[in-house]
């Protein structure tokens, strides 16, 4: 099969100009801030605390007797908002 015959007035001269005279775009790089990740690993923390608490000695703690299955929906709230908080880390 033939190739093809490329002449350079067949390359358009606005995309070889243009790639040249592109200035560079400043990037942010400053990362998460540290109040940020500490929040967000305390409610993961706290979220895991709050479950093997519960495990153990749920029923000797009244306002956890109180909360009965809820419990379960408060560890487990707290650990996926520490989760989700993780997509904004950078």
């Amino acid at each position: 099969m033939p190739k093809a015959k490329i002449t350079k007035s067949s390359i358009p001269q606005t995309a070889a100009a243009s790639t040249a005279d592109r200035t560079p775009v400043k990037i942010n790089t400053g990362g998460t801030p540290t109040w940020y990740k500490v929040i967000m690993l305390g409610l993961m923390l706290l979220g895991l605390i709050w479950l093997v608490v519960n495990y153990l000695a749920g029923e000797n703690i009244p306002f956890m007797v109180s909360l009965g299955a809820w419990n379960y929906g408060v560890g487990f709230g707290l650990f996926i908002v520490g989760l989700l908080m993780t997509m904004g880390w950078r």
